[in-house]
């Protein structure tokens, strides 16, 4: 089975949502968010896929956030996802992707569902 995981190699549940990957035997492509953010595009595929609204993926704790002003409810959904592509750091983790579905790794056991 192939799999995609989007990756911070510095978060305790993206390193278990990896293990849990390779237990289940399962050696993903494993992207640095941080260091190659996906596209808006991908982004934007990543979330519908995992049947996510777009504020449900953004990393609200992040002072990046509130910096940015994202707390405004009347910001679309366009707002938020460019914001995420500067600031990847914005983006929730992990999003993993395989043959049978996308999902954000929060709480980790719900990649199970696509293994």
């Amino acid at each position: 089975m192939s799999a995609v995981i989007y990756h911070n190699p510095r978060c305790s549940t993206s390193r278990n949502a990896l293990a849990m990957l390779r237990e289940a035997g399962v050696e993903p492509e494993v992207v640095e968010y941080l260091k190659h953010p996906p596209t808006r595009e991908r982004l934007s595929e990543l979330i519908a896929g995992a049947g996510l609204q777009v504020r449900d993926a953004i990393r609200s704790k992040e002072a990046a956030y509130a910096e940015l002003g994202l707390d405004d409810p009347m910001l679309d959904d366009a707002a938020l996802l460019d914001a995420m592509v500067r600031e990847p750091v914005l983006i929730q983790r992990p999003f993993v992707q395989t043959a049978r579905g996308i999902r954000l790794g929060r709480p980790v056991e719900l990649i199970r569902e696509i293994l």
